[in-house]
């Protein structure tokens, strides 16, 4: 029944992969040593569009930019991000006393070299949602499909270290108790670069 929730987030996919020989660049790509990945961690900070107020959690996410991508494309910087987070800290209001939500999914990142070390980037995700809220007879658990949009930057600070700072806005499809859902917030990381071991 959800199948039909994912037609608008591919067309969309689509759109965008359409418009990126736009920002192609004439230089060939860095080929870099290790391996394409990046991994990285961090704590998160999220309106949940349930109760008006915020709560906490943790984030996870792998960066993935093979070089057969950007050689096909022609557009350096363009990967796919892998991330999953949970949200079930600081409940600081009744309507928030089970609330917990968890989100896990991926989609198409561009990391733009502004230059050596600070890299803006940008995404859309399509996750799969978890829910808990306070409990109706029988009701307090739900899933949904969500899509997100969202930016920041990188930047690298020691070798292969890096610190982001993370925006996401997500849109759950569907109605739940008669609202639409959209949490949106921040995440504060640190990822290690696999393809760059020395800082280079």
């Amino acid at each position: 029944m959800r199948f039909k929730f994912l037609i608008p987030p591919i067309l969309t996919g689509f759109l965008f992969l359409a418009a990126l020989p736009a920002f192609s660049q004439v230089a060939p790509a860095y080929k870099a040593p290790g391996v394409p990945w990046s991994i990285g961690a961090g704590p998160s900070s999220f309106d949940v569009d349930w109760g008006h107020g915020r709560m906490l959690g943790g984030t996870i996410w792998a960066d993935w930019y093979p070089e057969k991508l950007s050689s096909f494309t022609h557009i350096r910087g363009l990967g796919l991000e892998l991330e999953a987070r949970d949200i079930s800290l600081n409940r600081n209001l009744p309507a928030q006393k089970n609330m917990r939500q968890d989100t896990a999914g991926g989609g198409p990142v561009f990391n733009w070299h502004l230059t050596n070390r600070f890299h803006p980037y940008f995404k859309g995700l399509i996750e799969d949602g978890s829910v808990d809220f306070y409990p109706l007879p029988g009701y307090s658990h739900d899933t949904r499909l969500l899509v997100a949009s969202g930016g920041g930057f990188e930047y690298r600070f020691l070798g292969p270290l890096k610190v982001r700072a993370d925006y996401e806005y997500q849109i759950w499809l569907g109605n739940l108790l008669g609202n639409t859902l959209n949490p949106q917030g921040f995440t504060l990381g640190i990822a290690y670069d696999l393809s760059h071991p020395q800082g280079r």
